[in-house]
């Protein structure tokens, strides 16, 4: 009966504690990922933003041929 005690009230410190050694590895994982290909897909991203200075018209939403 002790062992379904001890299973029962560390249940969630255990899974509390696996979560966060998921999360790291996937941390590190996603750092050694950034280190090895470099900030690259950062600044495809901002030259793709909208000029906030331009008015968004019907037109510039709907042309096919927008770059």
């Amino acid at each position: 009966m002790g062992i379904h005690y001890d299973y029962k009230s560390t249940k969630s410190a255990k899974l509390m504690e696996k979560q966060a050694k998921r999360e790291r590895k996937l941390a590190e994982k996603k750092a050694k990922r950034m280190a090895k290909e470099g900030p690259k897909k950062e600044l495809e991203f901002k030259e793709k933003a909208l000029d906030a200075s331009k008015p968004i018209t019907l037109d510039f939403i709907t042309n096919p041929n927008k770059e």
